[in-house]
């Protein structure tokens, strides 16, 4: 495999993870067992999931974009979806969070992140137009 396609399975994961991580989150803040403060929680998942994953997707597409790779874009492509999907569904969860914790950073949160899923989806799309590499001769 090449670089690329690793570097688009480490993106794939990182989108998982904080997918993950905001919805575990969304649903304790359902029924918080213990204080917590929703924004610096928020803001540490960003940081260390999506972030690196949308600046690992950008290199991807920055190195797969001459020639195209159908199996890296559609490996972004999934995980734009990832995030799509797992921000729907924290949106779905803002409204049985506890008033106490509803705080701008959890209101907005899920809708940023669809938003942004859907330019990587596209990007990921893109790379689906592969071209014929040109032979090199050296003499």
């Amino acid at each position: 495999m090449a670089v690329e396609k690793y570097l688009a399975i480490a993106s794939l994961g990182l989108f998982i993870m904080f997918s993950a991580e905001i919805v575990t989150f969304y649903t304790f803040l359902v029924s918080p067992k213990i204080e917590v403060e929703p924004e610096p929680q928020i803001l540490m998942y960003i940081s260390i999931g999506v972030a690196p994953a949308m600046i690992i997707a950008g290199t991807v597409f920055i190195l797969s974009k001459r020639y195209g790779s159908r199996s890296v874009g559609s490996i972004i492509v999934a995980g734009g979806a990832a995030l799509l999907i797992g921000m729907f569904y924290a949106n779905m969860l803002i409204p049985k969070i506890d008033k106490n914790y509803l705080v701008f950073a959890v209101i907005v949160v899920p809708q940023l992140f669809m938003a942004v899923s859907i330019p990587v989806m596209a990007t990921g799309a893109f790379l689906f137009r592969t071209k014929k590499r040109p032979i090199k001769e050296y003499f």
